[in-house]
C-alpha cells in the first residue's frame, strides 16, 4: 500500500466519523439531566420528559444517522474503484460541511437554513455517487 496522502474523500469521511461521534456524545450527555440511576438502568420505565433542546439534539443525531451510511458507502465505493475526481472531492466536502452547519441550526431552531444545510449534504452524497456513473 502506498504511503502518499489520503484522498480528500477519505479525509472527509474520517472527519464525518468524528462528527457522528461528537453528536453521539452530545446526545448521550443530554440525558445526564435524567440522573445517573436512570441512565444506568435498563430504562424499562418511561424516561423523564426531555427539554426542547435535548429533543432537537436527539432528532439531529437520528437525522445524521439516516444519511451517514449512504455517505460511507459512496466514499468507499469511489475510492475502491478509483473513480475519484474533483466532483467526488467536492461532494465529500459538501456532505461534511453541510452536516457541520446542520447541527447548530437544528439545535437552535433555524428552520429554513437548517433545510438548506441538509440539502447541501444530500447534494454532496449525489456528487460522490456520480463518480460511479461517469
Amino acid at each position: 500500500m502506498a504511503n502518499g496522502p489520503l484522498p480528500l474523500e477519505i479525509t472527509m469521511l474520517a472527519w464525518s466519523c468524528v462528527l457522528v461521534l461528537l453528536q453521539l456524545v452530545i446526545q448521550a450527555t443530554t440525558g445526564v439531566s435524567w440522573g445517573l440511576p436512570y441512565l444506568m438502568s435498563t430504562r424499562d420505565e418511561q424516561k423523564p420528559v426531555e427539554g426542547v433542546m435535548a429533543q432537537r439534539i436527539n432528532r439531529a443525531f437520528h437525522n445524521i444517522m439516516e444519511s451517514f451510511p449512504v455517505f460511507v458507502a459512496a466514499v468507499l465505493a469511489v475510492v475502491a474503484t478509483a473513480h475519484l475526481s474533483p466532483t467526488t472531492a467536492l461532494g465529500a466536502q459538501l456532505y461534511f460541511w453541510g452536516r457541520v452547519a446542520y447541527l447548530p441550526m437544528y439545535v437552535f431552531g433555524i428552520p429554513v437554513a437548517r433545510t438548506l444545510a441538509w440539502t447541501v449534504s444530500i447534494v454532496g452524497i449525489v456528487l460522490v455517487l456520480s463518480g460511479l456513473f461517469h
